[in-house]
């Protein structure tokens, strides 16, 4: 388990554990300046977020954060230098998985004692937190047409119909020239079909063109959907074509309307909620406010019965001992290590792609020298309590507590599959400010840092930048974070939401080839 509570926070740094050779600036620290609490000088330009050697680290010997390895010096660091890509280098080192050697159950609340909801009960017992129209298009050759049935359904005509959050188009540009048997055919079925099924979809259209590889009937038997007052199935070349399916659309979305209405919100227990985690534009502050506060509110929803899906396999990569630990039992954790060896073994032999160590630009920007670094702050969304379960991609997330998806690390891809197993809300931590919606499921943006925080205060729900500032603790941060998201499930808007953020973010994962 990552230890988190010896940090410490000394004007223009912060110490993250007594064992660290490194420290990271809180702000821009200049050459010469005193490093507070170090008994050194800076000998280097360091961004805030940045690293700075403590004392000298030989070339080979490992660089600690948190007292995790994150890298290896690549030449002689003396005391007071910037540690970064230029003086680091990524290889690999043994990890001990120990599976479910610190397995801990969690300590449930009585019911008495469970937080509440204003949840959307449906007929099944799910419980939705958004109420919308989903159209889903089969195959890319009938996104025109999802599209522009979900385009005539303007504000001005869902007014009659104020309980409805909106009509919405889910298209992608799979379906055709792909496999058709098989993982990737099975992939994309198996997420199409758990947003079909989602609680917070009231109704849903399907598309077909006609000739795809992703039959609309493939798709039906092989999820056993079925048509009926809440699915209904169009087919373009059976429908007359662009202009006679879009007006059947509209008819069939017109039908629906009346029902998907009649809804209303009741007192619900936290155990309904299913929060995705997510970080996107992470920085060096992602493992030391926004990361660990939202795990903090993970480890307060487990206590209240909730459930919280941790992903993107390539961003646990270094770490993943951490969770194996915890697991519940030895066939989770080695489930966990199965996934990251498929990575490793074959997904991504010879890519330049992060789970192999180099990062995006603006994570280097922000600090993070490479994906053990990143990995680091990302696995610390998931808290600090027992993993219950591991899934494969979209598929539906059954336990309670915290829950590991395979996914990749890209975020659209990534809450697509958090969304078809079901998650009804994202949670979205970001060092240098992504811009993101996840429609049918509202999504909170926890930024790391004050100053990104205001500078993009129109897209970001809660400042964790405050933990750094001093103004507000990690756990108090984590009790807000819980409390918000109680709220925006009750049906208060997000950012996101207010900004018309989601239309585009439904991107299966594409695993297979294209012929």
């Amino acid at each position: 388990m990552i230890e988190t509570s010896d940090k410490r926070v000394t004007g223009s740094i912060i110490r993250l554990h007594s064992n660290d050779n490194i420290v990271v600036a809180r702000i821009d620290v200049g050459i010469g300046a005193v490093i507070d609490g170090e008994g050194i000088v800076s000998r280097s330009q360091v961004p805030a977020g940045n690293k700075i050697a403590t004392t000298r680290i030989q070339a080979g010997d490992p660089v600690r954060k948190y007292n995790v390895v994150i890298g290896f010096a690549a030449v002689d660091i003396v005391p007071g230098t910037m540690v970064h890509n230029h003086n680091m280098a990524f290889r690999e080192f043994d990890r001990d998985y120990a599976h479910a050697s610190e397995y801990q159950p969690v300590a449930l609340l009585e019911a008495s004692r469970q937080a509440t909801f204003q949840g959307i009960v449906r007929a099944d017992g799910r419980v939705a937190t958004r109420n919308y129209i989903g159209i889903l298009s089969t195959v890319n050759c009938s996104a025109t047409v999802v599209r522009k049935i979900a385009e005539w359904f303007t504000p001005q005509r869902l007014a009659a119909y104020p309980n409805v959050d909106g009509v919405v188009a889910f298209s992608h540009s799979l379906g055709c020239g792909m496999e058709m048997t098989g993982e990737p055919m099975a992939l994309l079925r198996r997420t199409m079909a758990g947003y079909a099924r989602h609680a917070n979809l009231a109704g849903v259209l399907v598309v077909g063109l006609g000739c795809e590889r992703n039959q609309l009937a493939g798709l039906m038997d092989d999820e056993r959907l079925q048509s009926g007052p809440r699915l209904h199935t169009l087919v373009m070349q059976d429908s007359g074509g662009t202009r006679k399916t879009i007006e059947a659309g509209v008819a069939a979305v017109d039908d629906m309307l009346p029902g998907a209405d009649r809804v209303v919100r009741s007192t619900v227990p936290a155990s309904h909620l299913v929060v995705g985690l997510q970080c996107g534009g992470s920085d060096g502050f992602s493992s030391i406010t926004a990361n660990p506060a939202l795990g903090a509110a993970v480890d307060i929803l487990a206590r209240h019965g909730g459930t919280a899906i941790l992903s993107e396999t390539p961003e646990i990569y270094g770490v993943e001992h951490t969770l194996t630990r915890r697991a519940v039992s030895r066939e989770v954790g080695e489930k966990l290590v199965e996934r990251i060896r498929w990575w490793k073994d074959e997904y991504s032999v010879g890519r330049d792609v992060q789970i192999n160590g180099n990062v995006s630009p603006g994570n280097q920007t922000g600090g993070l020298a490479n994906i053990f670094e990143k990995s680091l702050g990302s696995s610390m969304k998931g808290g600090t309590g027992p993993l219950m379960a591991v899934c494969e991609y979209a598929q539906p997330v059954t336990a309670r507590g915290l829950v590991f998806m395979d996914t990749p690390g890209y975020d659209p891809v990534s809450a697509t599959g958090q969304i078809a197993g079901g998650a009804n809300l994202i949670a979205f931590t970001t060092g240098r400010g992504s811009m993101f919606g996840a429609k049918p499921v509202p999504s909170l943006k926890l930024a790391t840092n004050t100053a990104m925080y205001r500078r993009l205060e129109e897209d970001m729900d809660i400042n964790c930048g405050e933990i750094l500032d001093g103004t507000c603790s990690l756990q108090a941060m984590g009790q807000r974070i819980f409390e918000q998201m109680l709220k925006t499930a009750s049906g208060e808007r997000s950012k996101s939401e207010r900004l018309g953020l989601g239309d585009n973010e439904f991107v299966p994962w594409q695993i297979g080839i294209m012929s």
